[in-house]
């Protein structure tokens, strides 16, 4: 097809899916200067892209629009007001997209879907005969969609979000490096997924007793700002971050640190866009899956080598053993992983 002169790029959530179109939008941009990106997402995404003068972002909140027909015909015409559109793409695939893009294509936008590769990630996921192979990258598969538009992106002439200096409000509750700084962001939105807190804190410990090191506990909620400030109130190296920076500020803060452990979860994908070091850990879920943080590298994957897992594409399925012992993993080799060229 003939080279779009505007596209309209759809994906409305999660946090670590958004994420991880990032440093495509970004290619996208630099390599097309004379194409018009328009982005719609949840609004509190926008820090996760950089300024370009061919990009603009458009923020919503289905939560508070609706999901009805009525309201996502109203996000339609906004969007309409806001641009043309030769092309959209569909990024997300859920019913209210599928809504909203058929109204684009009832207007004559060709429209462009994500192959998400289900029955690959079936296959890899079911309880017997898995095959376990590694799947495209979730960062690929939004590059090859995009370029179904017709446009030219070459993800390895892409850069990472530069280290950002920090203001004052953040120092504030830094500090001036003086230490090797660690982000620890141990939560994430399924059991399946989620490290437990008693060998985190054993992470957290062993960091601790090496001195010269100043964590970060990063996360969201009440129920992980207790923990987090639990952690700071027993361990003077640790700080937490839940509740205390907006995210670009905390995408800054990020941008300085050294390392990062994380879950299978946004913080991941977070520190990717700055090319930050991530020790990730997985449990239910596998980096097979497509889902490891940009540019990130399965050396620094923490997982058990176990015959029932991956169980699940997202982490959000009960063990069907009722053990999680994926998730039994020794807190001193995320810490040694942590540290290494550190």
């Amino acid at each position: 097809m003939s080279k779009p002169g505007g596209i309209l790029i759809i994906r409305l959530s999660a946090m670590g899916d958004v994420a991880m179109t990032s440093p495509v939008v970004d290619a996208l941009c630099r390599q097309n200067p004379d194409c018009r990106v328009t982005f719609l997402s949840t609004s509190f995404f926008k820090p996760f892209f950089a300024n370009h003068t061919n990009f603009t972002f458009f923020g919503t909140d289905i939560k508070k629009t609706g999901k009805g027909i009525s309201s996502i015909y109203r996000l339609y015409k906004e969007l309409k007001q806001a641009g043309n559109y030769d092309v959209v793409v569909d990024a997300h695939n859920v019913l209210r997209t599928k809504v909203l893009r058929f109204f684009f294509f009832l207007s004559g936008s060709k429209v462009l879907v994500i192959d998400k590769g289900r029955a690959e990630k079936h296959a890899l996921t079911r309880r017997s005969n898995k095959k376990m192979v590694q799947l495209k990258s979730t960062i690929d598969r939004y590059a090859d969609l995009f370029r179904r538009t017709g446009l030219n992106i070459d993800l390895q002439a892409s850069y990472p979000l530069p280290k950002v200096e920090l203001n004052d409000k953040i120092t504030a509750l830094s500090g001036v490096k003086s230490e090797r700084w660690i982000g620890i962001a141990p939560f994430a939105q399924h059991k399946g997924k989620m490290y437990p807190v008693e060998k985190v804190e054993e992470v957290v410990k062993i960091l601790h007793a090496k001195g010269g090191i100043r964590m970060f506990i990063f996360g969201g909620g009440a129920a992980e700002r207790a923990v987090a400030e639990d952690f700071q109130q027993r361990y003077s190296s640790c700080t937490s971050v839940i509740g205390r920076l907006s995210l670009d500020e905390e995408l800054a803060l990020i941008s300085n640190l050294d390392s990062m452990m994380s879950m299978d979860s946004s913080a991941m994908h977070m520190a990717s866009l700055s090319g930050v070091r991530v020790v990730s850990v997985w449990g239910a879920t596998h980096p097979f899956a497509g889902f490891l943080g940009y540019r990130q590298s399965m050396s620094d994957v923490v997982q058990r080598d176990i015959d029932c897992r991956p169980c699940s594409v997202y982490g959000n399925k009960p063990c069907y053993k009722g053990t999680w012992e994926c998730l039994d993993i020794e807190p001193s080799v995320i810490a040694a992983k942590l540290t290494d060229n550190l």
